[in-house]
């Protein structure tokens, strides 16, 4: 299992109505992507933003962050919606729950 964590801060100017229609858009993309196991977005009270997702494998979360429509996304989001980013892809190491 990987686990993206992706940390972002808006541009003050961003639309956001654009924003959530191209969320929404990513989700559903990534949703039927091969491999995909959740995605949970989280607000912080300093105005930052965290997104967790989970894809079953590294292969997997690659034809995702290589996915055409995807890379236009990130590009949009660079150039327009965000002030900054930060992205963590990590293994799990040990994964236990209760009950």
């Amino acid at each position: 299992m990987i686990v993206i964590v992706f940390r972002t801060r808006m541009r003050d100017d961003a639309d956001l109505t654009e924003v959530e229609t191209v969320g929404a858009r990513m989700y559903e993309l990534a949703a039927n992507m091969p491999g995909f196991v959740s995605y949970k977005e989280f607000a912080a009270a300093d105005g930052e933003s965290l997104a967790f997702v989970e894809f079953r494998s590294l292969e997997t979360l690659a034809a995702w962050r290589d996915h055409p429509e995807h890379r236009e996304a990130q590009e949009r989001g660079r150039e327009a919606y965000f002030t900054s980013y930060h992205i963590q892809v990590c293994e799990i190491v040990r994964d236990y729950a209760f009950p």
